[in-house]
């Protein structure tokens, strides 16, 4: 085998690792269908509990609020 067959076979071999690994850590993000409407479809959605900054709290936010910001802003990025 000569050293430029090699290396392409390397080169080929690393690209293939690079790029399936880089897929996978993509991961899948939320569709537009899969956006919850509610803190429940949240918790359902995701298996965690919906948490108020604590800025939001003391500015008086109510929950809903701070959810559809969250939503709007964190969710959708």
């Amino acid at each position: 085998m000569s050293n430029d067959s090699f290396i392409k076979k390397l080169d080929s071999l690393i690209s293939s690792i690079f790029s399936s690994s880089l897929k996978d850590e993509k991961g899948e993000e939320p569709q537009e269908d899969d956006t919850p409407q509610t803190i429940e479809e949240y918790t359902q959605l995701t298996g965690k509990r919906f948490r108020m900054p604590k800025l939001q709290k003391e500015t008086g936010c109510s929950r809903q609020e701070a959810f559809e910001e969250f939503i709007n802003t964190t969710w959708r990025k």
